[in-house]
């Protein structure tokens, strides 16, 4: 069992909801979780991260040793059958290639997967810009997907 963690997960811990000065058991919990190999991220979510992450996010990514999973043929095969399949997973405004499809691809290709996301689906949007948001596609291909929150009560951390 592995947890594949997307971009957006690090932003709404650290940046957003659960920063380190408030909650610095969840870093202790995910550092865990990352040296015990359940939680990995594909390189791509390192490149989003160093292009749109704070200083503070960055610099604790950089120190995770283990964390980040290079780009190998298996999952480079799979991200490109999920991008055929969902062109429109992919966002076209971005000037760093867009990780979504490699996140699915790292849990599909692991024998329990899970992606780790806060995105929404595109069902749950106002006025959604793409059709598939990760949520939609993991719910499609069979592929696990729940946010932060619920990687918590999943592994039964208490703060």
């Amino acid at each position: 069992m592995i947890y594949s963690f997307d971009t957006s997960t690090f932003m709404d811990w650290q940046a957003r909801h659960y920063p380190l000065d408030v909650f610095p058991s969840l870093e202790h919990a995910l550092g865990r979780l990352i040296a015990d190999a359940r939680g990995a991220a594909v390189d791509v979510v390192l490149e989003e991260i160093i292009a749109v992450g704070t200083p503070e996010l960055v610099a604790w990514v950089k120190g995770k040793k283990g964390l980040f999973v290079p780009l190998n043929t298996d999952i480079q095969e799979e991200t490109a059958r999920i991008q055929a399949k969902y062109p429109d997973l992919m966002d076209p405004g971005k000037v760093y290639e867009d990780a979504d499809a490699y996140v699915i691809a790292l849990a599909k290709l692991r024998e329990g997967g899970m992606v780790v996301s806060q995105e929404t689906s595109a069902a749950e949007k106002r006025n959604p810009k793409k059709a598939y948001y990760i949520p939609d596609v993991c719910r499609d291909l069979g592929v696990s997907c729940i946010n932060l929150l619920g990687l918590m009560r999943r592994e039964k951390w208490a703060f």
